[in-house]
């Protein structure tokens, strides 16, 4: 397993090594000894598990949860590829307003971890995507919080036309960096 940290973030890439011949592959993607290396503390424990399907210029996100709920979540495209978008949340961070982007693949088992603080999303750019996420706190509806995914102020670089991206009404209609919630306390989370 290679498991590559982001900066001093938290933030982690996942690409398993495949063991495969004739008939497949096996991969390991998760094993929580390996990435406990990468904390001072234990990985949370998770708690809950979602998958998403998506067709190709959907875009989710950018999401998260806000104290007490927040959640760190581990990405895994099992199907596709998705240009994911993390930004950090964390007023305290030496990251804090940066904008990290990644390509994640299934032919490369890619995974993401992603701690509390951040908010999350990711635009299909296959045909199909089928991503599963695990989650360290279950979902609360009224603590669900985002950020316009075509703000000014991030300037994401996401990587087809945005006329041709297929979001939420919510998800269109979401407040910018400026005038969302943040994680202002470290205790918080």
């Amino acid at each position: 397993m290679h498991i590559n940290p982001v900066e001093k973030t938290g933030l982690l890439l996942i690409n398993p090594v495949k063991h495969g011949d004739s008939r497949g592959y096996l991969s390991e993607t998760f094993r929580k000894e390996y990435i406990e290396k990468y904390f001072k503390t234990k990985l949370p424990e998770f708690c809950q598990e979602n998958k998403v399907h998506s067709k190709k210029g959907v875009l989710r996100g950018l999401h998260y949860q806000l104290p007490p709920y927040a959640q760190s979540k581990l990405i895994t495209v099992l199907k596709g590829r998705v240009y994911d978008v993390v930004i950090d949340l964390r007023k305290w961070s030496g990251t804090f307003g940066r904008v990290f982007e990644f390509q994640l693949t299934d032919s490369k088992d890619s995974s993401l971890y992603i701690p509390r603080g951040f908010a999350h999303g990711f635009l299909t750019l296959s045909k199909e995507s089928v991503l599963l996420y695990k989650l360290d706190n279950y979902y609360h509806p009224t603590s669900g919080a985002s950020i316009a995914f075509d703000d000014i102020e991030l300037d994401i670089n996401w990587p087809i036309d945005p006329k041709s991206i297929i979001a939420s009404r919510s998800d269109k209609t979401s407040k910018g960096f400026s005038e969302a919630p943040l994680f202002y306390d470290q205790s918080a989370i």
